[in-house]
């Protein structure tokens, strides 16, 4: 490769990226988790990653819920699509 070239720097790992942050815990949990060896940044993470997609997808089933409905309904009076075609 000659000196012209250059090429994006390769990241190591799939991992998302990660930012700093103060937040602001109860003290008799953090001496405990702490005293777990507990990785809190970790634990804090998995768990708003699990809140976030918590929220996404009961807002998702709210925005989308008259479909829902309607699509059920549908299915209730006319039976699944290609249902004749379907093997037991």
């Amino acid at each position: 490769m000659s000196a012209s070239q250059t090429t994006a720097p390769k990241r190591r790992s799939r991992q998302p990226l990660k930012r700093a942050t103060n937040v602001t815990l109860s003290a008799d949990v953090l001496d405990a988790a702490k005293a777990l060896n507990l990785n809190i940044s970790q634990v804090c993470d998995d768990h708003l990653r699990k809140m976030v997609t918590q929220e996404q997808e009961r807002r998702w089933r709210s925005e989308h819920a008259d479909f829902i409905v309607a699509y059920n309904a549908t299915i209730e009076a006319e039976g699944l699509p290609l249902d004749q075609w379907r093997t037991l």
